[in-house]
């Protein structure tokens, strides 16, 4: 009686493990584009600065999208909680190590308010930027509404790990199909790292997909609870699955690799691996 195989392993590469092997033609860079498309909106540069409080607040959300990137702003952080947001980043920033944590779980207890969900929008699109921001899909019901009626330009729902199927007992959830016909603004979901996940997800009419669960520098999800496929093989399994579905649909769905870009070869990868853009966090906060 033959075995059942239950369990299956394949060998996967993060940036580390990899380089490019080099074409058979050169092309001048002029004859090139690397613009990065989400919905009606067009990027120069394809690179996404994380929903971040350390990284992103509207005056770099407006410098950076004047500079033709896209800066997205976390409407759970800092931000969307205080009056002034910059006094509370500057008590972190001085805080003892030994009283960080106490104090991040003081400032992140405050509840999110809608005036100030308005309020950063607007000052960002007053500015002259382009605004993305984000939201866990526990706060989208919520926060939609005010995000829309606020002006933004990009909505971005960002969890741990995200499905197009989600199983509760509790009410209904978060519907990404409902999502995205209910908002007038492109939608960009995450994270997700596999061929299956990315195809159902990109079926919803989302316009950008986040590849990336665990290699950020900011995230122990792979050191909790060993969840992850290292990025160049997540990127390719999901840059996959766009062309699967462009060629069926017709519409193209960007890929944006997040997280584990350390340093510019590691980007050069992603896009070699078929990113569309590549979303920066840790390497943006360093250079602050």
């Amino acid at each position: 009686m033959p075995v059942r195989q239950s369990r299956e392993m394949r060998r996967c590469y993060g940036f580390e493990e990899v380089a490019i092997v080099p074409g058979d033609v050169t092309v001048n860079p002029e004859q090139t584009s690397i613009d990065l498309k989400l919905g009606n909106l067009t990027f120069p540069v394809p690179i996404l600065a994380a929903a971040m409080d350390a990284v992103v607040d509207p005056r770099f959300a407006v410098a950076f999208s004047k500079l033709g990137g896209l800066a997205v702003l976390n409407l759970e952080g800092v931000q969307a909680r205080y009056e002034k947001p910059a006094d509370i980043l500057a008590e972190i920033a001085q805080a003892p190590i030994n009283q960080a944590t106490p104090l991040l779980q003081r400032v992140y207890s405050q509840p999110i308010k809608e005036k100030l969900v308005g309020e950063r929008i607007r000052e960002i699109k007053r500015n002259g930027g382009v605004c993305a921001v984000s939201v866990t899909p526990a706060s989208t019901k919520k926060l939609a509404s005010v995000i829309v009626e606020a002006g933004a330009d990009v909505l971005v729902v960002q969890s741990t790990v995200t499905t197009a199927r989600h199983q509760s007992k509790s009410l209904k959830g978060l519907v990404f199909s409902e999502l995205c016909q209910s908002v007038p603004i492109p939608v960009v979901v995450g994270n997700a790292v596999s061929h299956s996940a990315a195809l159902e997800l990109m079926k919803t009419g989302i316009a950008g997909l986040l590849v990336g669960i665990g290699p950020g520098a900011t995230c122990t999800t792979r050191q909790v609870l060993g969840i992850g496929v290292p990025q160049v093989t997540a990127t390719m399994d999901c840059a996959a699955a766009r062309d699967e579905y462009f060629k069926k649909s017709g519409k193209y769905v960007a890929i944006i690799t997040d997280g584990g870009i350390l340093a510019g070869s590691d980007m050069c990868k992603a896009f070699v691996a078929g990113a569309d853009a590549g979303m920066l966090g840790a390497i943006l906060s360093q250079a602050y």
